[in-house]
């Protein structure tokens, strides 16, 4: 595993890579893998020890986040700027083809509308748990449950937001976040690691930045008081239209802690060529819990598409 940084825009963009291409062989098809919050490129290590045998494999630390740069302003962290930004990342990182983009939560949030406005740059999709921005939209003018999974958001964008996921050695990480992941799934020499990378300088207020940007957020169930009633008019929160269209594989832990398993309904309305692969057990960490099934998924699908 080779580790890079690289600047795009003036922000540093580390990342690992691994599997590069035998000169002697026909050059390898590269997958990037995104990760979300509040994680780092190793979240992918498993998937990063098995593609490599077959693939270049790159996975970055997004801006914000552990050894990339951490930009002030809050515009850098608007989703059509994440967009481009990472778009511009794999231009540099495999110019002479398209790319195999594989993300995760917060990876999937720029996943989805990178690929649906940049499909020159994108050859297949796979999601593992982050919900397409249309249906999720839907689910948060619709069902009250999806709004309530929700609610932890206004915990990070609140004024004391870094301070409280900061205090007690990042208590409110490892209690509200990773919660619902199976026990023992994280080691404890794992944990420490998260908590290195928590502890990089600026590191919390650069994974926070992504909350604090996002363009539609209903209010808090304590601001609007209880109802199971829209909290926003349909008029207010709108639907995108993002459309895909090449092969998409859809990995989803239906024991999910931010997002309702119905967010997955109806997805084939924006992305009529996908696979649906739920696993009825498993929590939003899929990759962490079930490593050996991810990875077969992916490889069939890949191997089949």
């Amino acid at each position: 595993m080779k580790h890079h940084t690289i600047d795009i825009e003036n922000v540093n963009v580390h990342y690992v890579e691994a599997g590069e291409d035998n000169v002697s062989q026909s050059p390898r098809q590269t997958i990037i893998f995104l990760h979300g919050f509040p994680e780092f490129w190793g979240t992918w290590h498993a998937q990063l020890d098995y593609f490599a045998n077959n693939y270049r494999v790159i996975a970055p630390d997004l801006p914000g986040y552990n050894l990339s740069g951490k930009p002030q302003e809050n515009t850098f962290f608007e989703v059509p700027n994440l967009i481009q930004f990472i778009a511009k990342f794999i231009q540099c990182v495999a110019p002479q083809q398209k790319i195999i983009l594989v993300a995760h939560d917060w990876g999937g949030v720029i996943a989805w509308p990178l690929t649906a406005f940049f499909p020159q740059l994108i050859d297949r999709l796979v999601i593992l748990n982050a919900a397409h921005p249309s249906t999720f939209t839907r689910e948060m003018i619709h069902n009250a449950e999806q709004r309530q999974k929700s609610e932890y958001i206004h915990d990070l964008i609140a004024p004391n937001g870094v301070e409280k996921v900061s205090n007690n050695n990042y208590k409110y990480l490892k209690d509200k976040i990773l919660i619902g992941m199976r026990e023992g799934t994280l080691s404890n020499t794992q944990r420490k690691v998260y908590e290195k990378v928590w502890a990089q300088p600026g590191a919390v207020n650069g994974m926070l930045q992504y909350y604090r940007a996002m363009p539609q957020l209903a209010p808090s169930e304590k601001e609007m008081g209880a109802g199971n009633g829209p909290v926003v008019a349909a008029t207010q929160m709108k639907i995108p239209n993002i459309r895909i269209t090449c092969p998409t594989l859809i990995l989803w832990g239906e024991q999910d802690q931010a997002f309702v398993k119905e967010t997955v309904d109806g997805v084939e309305e924006y992305v009529p060529d996908v696979r649906i692969k739920r696993f009825p057990d498993a929590s939003h960490w899929l990759q962490h819990e079930l490593p050996n099934e991810v990875n077969a998924e992916i490889d069939n699908f890949l191997k089949s598409t």
